[in-house]
């Protein structure tokens, strides 16, 4: 897709497992760029990859030189609101060329109230402004969608924002529709995963996880329909939520058959 619209987008996350050490010969995120560009995809979020923070300027700057060569534009991802971890944040995103910084309120041993996180981001966005970074903070169940929306109201900046993903809400028992309505105005990125519930075993309690994209509980037509991500040029970022299948085999099979699937689905929209 052009740059004139908003684009179609992987996520590390979409390669979540073979990412991991669970499998016997994890991809780099080299080995996931040169996949994605197999897929025809041009824009890419590493998003929670915890081998990036221990990464040297130059490893950065190959990741960026391997994107580039590629035709990929690299969006950037992580977790917690820290000013000092905010920066170095700041840092990587300059040298793979980002302009977006997708984060979460909480960490382990910090999750800020609302006075603290609108004081976190005065103090840091003019740097982000400058460097043309945006922030965008993903909806999720541990921190309520008014309080995420509180904070971006206070510090009314148009480098802060939010990063929509309906399914994370539902842990917390916020309606996927009801968190698109109230972050529409605001949203700058699109996390696009399906999710549903399954009955567990004996039918005692359920299992909420991933579902093929159009195929769960997520409302896309009324959520593109509200949020409007091609006129307003919000890049739609390909996640999944694929639990560990039987063997090594059939869940990189079925982690690659939902990414072609997703990319499918959402071309022919």
């Amino acid at each position: 897709m052009s740059n004139g619209t908003g684009r179609i987008g992987l996520s590390s996350y979409a390669f979540f497992w073979q990412l991991s050490d669970q499998v016997s010969e994890p991809l780099t995120i080299h080995d996931t760029l040169r996949k994605s560009a197999d897929l025809g995809v041009d824009l890419f979020q590493i998003c929670d990859y915890a081998p990036l923070e221990d990464m040297n300027d130059d490893d950065l700057a190959a990741i960026r030189a391997t994107a580039e060569e590629l035709g990929i534009t690299l969006e950037l991802g992580t977790k917690g609101i820290r000013p000092e971890h905010l920066r170095k944040f700041l840092h990587i995103a300059g040298i793979l060329g980002s302009d977006l910084l997708r984060t979460m309120f909480n960490v382990p041993g910090h999750s800020p109230d609302t006075d603290e996180a609108a004081g976190v981001f005065a103090e840091v966005l003019p740097e982000f402004e400058a460097a043309g970074v945006r922030i965008a903070i993903e909806t999720y169940e541990q921190v309520p969608t008014e309080r995420i929306l509180d904070v971006i109201r206070i510090v009314n900046s148009p480098y802060l924002g939010i990063c929509s993903d309906p399914a994370n809400t539902v842990a917390a028992l916020e309606m996927p529709r009801e968190v698109i309505d109230a972050v529409e105005p605001y949203v700058l990125n699109m996390h696009i995963k399906d999710f549903a519930f399954s009955r567990k075993q004996g039918w005692v309690g359920f299992t909420y996880s991933g579902a093929p994209l159009g195929e769960g509980l997520l409302d896309y037509d009324y959520m593109v329909r509200k949020i409007r991500p091609k006129e307003r040029k919000i890049n739609q970022i390909v996640e999944h939520w694929l639990p560990w299948q039987d063997s090594e085999a059939e869940t990189i099979r079925l982690e690659n058959q939902w990414t072609q699937h997703s990319l499918d689905f959402l071309r022919s929209k």
